[in-house]
């Protein structure tokens, strides 16, 4: 007999899925088995960014999982609390919240808007702090929950902390909040853990900076989804308050040969990693 497999029927609940990182991430868990409730503001398809909250929807279903959209902005709480609610509606409960959704401005401080600056705080850091404790109460009645953030392992290299302040402060915020609460939510349980990819990976973002190099340099978000889902199947009571490298958590899990997700022989190493 086979056994199941950890993501099957479980719930995820996950930011700013409609294409990129946080599709793959949903995408891996659906071929799983997973139910996945995506909170995303894309309902009309953007000119240079394809895909939107529903086609991602449909992608989830094709791969074998159940999905629902709930179409509003992580930095509304009550866009947020209804995406919570929608999954325990749908699907009996919480177990998996991921804090995908992310701003990104890398102007000299000079040149970047005051508008910039608080977009980034307002989805990276408050963004994850709702969606978080939003699905804080059904967390606690799963028998393995986890919560993981997309952000990076704090490094404090002038490289980093010098390159562009304000961006760096809001994803080190979603990496501080995550740790905080992996202490924090330890007495129930609750696995808090970050990831971040080691190269650059190819989006439509990176697709649309105009140096060709650059995707034929970076590696598939599936890298990214095959990590996440490794993460979430792992035993969440011994598994938490870890920054992992996407690449080094596949290593981990016995894929010595990461060539089928791209990037050629010398991939763009990705911000924040020496």
């Amino acid at each position: 007999m086979t056994s199941q497999h950890p993501l099957t029927d479980r719930t995820m609940v996950i930011s700013g899925a409609s294409r990129g990182i946080g599709l793959a991430i949903a995408l891996a868990a659906a071929r799983h088995g997973a139910n996945i409730v995506l909170l995303a503001k894309t309902v009309d398809p953007h000119p240079k960014l394809p895909g939107t909250v529903h086609t991602a929807v449909a992608e989830i279903e094709a791969a074998g999982g159940k999905g629902v959209a709930v179409v509003g902005d992580v930095r509304n709480e009550e866009d947020v609390q209804r995406a919570a609610d929608t999954a325990v509606e749908h699907f009996g409960g919480i177990d998996f919240c991921v804090n995908n959704a992310s701003a990104i401005a890398t102007q000299p401080t000079a040149d970047l808007s005051a508008k910039q600056f608080d977009l980034m705080q307002n989805i990276n850091i408050r963004g994850s702090f709702l969606l978080t404790r939003s699905c804080l109460p059904h967390l606690r009645e799963s028998a393995n929950p986890h919560v993981l953030t997309i952000s990076p392992p704090l490094n404090l290299n002038p490289r980093w902390l010098g390159a562009h302040p304000a961006y760096t402060l809001s994803k080190y915020g979603m990496t501080l909040l995550s740790l905080g609460w992996a202490t924090e939510f330890g007495r129930y349980g609750i696995a808090v853990n970050c990831l971040w990819p080691q190269t650059y990976i190819a989006t439509s973002a990176v697709a649309n900076i105009e140096e060709g190099s650059l995707l034929s340099r970076s590696r598939s978000p599936q890298i990214m989804g095959d990590a996440a889902a490794e993460i979430l199947s792992r035993p969440a009571k011994s598994n938490t308050g870890n920054c992992h490298i996407d690449a080094e958590v596949l290593t981990e899990s016995g894929i010595a040969d990461l060539s089928p997700y791209g990037g050629g022989d010398d991939p763009i190493r990705d911000m924040f990693l020496d």
